[in-house]
């Protein structure tokens, strides 16, 4: 089996936001605190990347508690019954000539599975000062809330709805080179268990 480098998300260094318009002229913004993903590639190339993201639908916060329960209930999130947002990526594709990349895959929140695309910018890979190898990303991209069944809203007086429908992400990502021992140590456990020898 082809030997792949594990990345590990730094999350003293990474951020999810998001904003949607509110009131037709202003933006409210908020994000998710607690969240983790699982991350392979194959030596060093990001567009061979494997991603598996979960992000804790109950960590939500815009800074405002009454409004982040109204979020996090049946109206929304509903995240007594759906405690999970995940991201499964298919596919990464070739810098463009300002080095981002198109990145594909499913998007899950309510039980419901949406295709999407998001725009990676790539910061580089370097060192920080205990050694440790990092790599930088910008994940961005748009999607449509009502998608996922995220539809309450509400006319407002002179006209439109309350809260926008276009749901504008923005993930600052640091990631943190674990090298290939760790996806070794699962698959000698995995094949432990399993009875099957490599």
């Amino acid at each position: 089996m082809e030997n792949k480098t594990k990345w590990n998300i730094d999350l003293s260094h990474s951020e999810i936001e998001f904003k949607v318009r509110h009131l037709m002229i202003s933006n409210l913004k908020g994000k998710f605190t607690r969240f983790d993903a699982s991350i392979y590639t194959s030596g060093k190339d990001f567009t061979t990347a494997e991603i598996d993201l979960w992000i804790d639908a109950d960590s939500l916060t815009t800074g405002d508690s009454k409004r982040d329960n109204h979020l996090k209930g049946v109206d929304f999130f509903d995240v007594k019954n759906h405690h999970q947002i995940s991201f499964t990526s298919q596919s990464i594709g070739q810098s463009d000539r300002l080095g981002h990349h198109e990145l594909w895959g499913n998007l899950s929140m309510k039980g419901i599975t949406k295709h999407i695309q998001l725009d990676v910018e790539f910061g580089g890979i370097t060192k920080d000062i205990t050694g440790q190898e990092k790599s930088g990303f910008v994940v961005s991209g748009k999607i449509n809330r009502n998608d996922w069944n995220l539809d309450w809203n509400k006319e407002i007086e002179l006209g439109g709805l309350m809260i926008g429908e276009e749901i504008h992400i923005l993930c600052e990502v640091e990631l943190i080179n674990v090298g290939i021992q760790e996806l070794i140590m699962v698959l000698d456990s995995k094949s432990s268990q399993d009875g099957i020898g490599y």
